[in-house]
């Protein structure tokens, strides 16, 4: 299968470096997947899981908000926050969790910020 460059960065670090089969992300507007050739594309980031094919394995990192750049040389993720799957337990979780949850109870929340917090409850619902 052809590949392509895919990077993964937050604030805190680059999470992710490496050529990669496919890359589903969660855009705003809805998943996306980004293949090798993809046509050029700026999109805004929704809270979710993005999942990097590679070599038969599948990969998934909660993401929270950010933009993705796909360009003749790949794709980048710039993550207002990226937790790898693996560290989705404890305190990050909780974390997470809660912030959520703390604006769905709130009453001064924009209908954006309560969209993504659905959608950050529901990435996170089955961890």
């Amino acid at each position: 299968m052809a590949q392509f460059h895919f990077s993964l960065v937050s604030p805190e670090r680059e999470l992710f470096s490496g050529e990669v089969d496919a890359v589903v992300v969660p855009g705003t507007e809805g998943l996306f997947e980004v293949r090798e050739n993809h046509a050029p594309l700026m999109a805004t980031l929704s809270p979710g899981m993005i999942e990097v094919h590679r070599g038969g394995e599948v990969t998934r990192t909660f993401v929270r908000g950010g933009f993705a750049d796909v360009s003749p040389a790949g794709l980048t993720v710039l993550a207002e926050k990226a937790i790898a799957e693996t560290d989705l337990q404890g305190d990050a979780l909780l974390a997470e969790r809660n912030e959520a949850d703390s604006v769905l109870s709130g009453s001064t929340a924009t209908p954006e910020a309560t969209l993504n917090a659905q959608r950050a409850q529901d990435a996170l619902a089955k961890y």
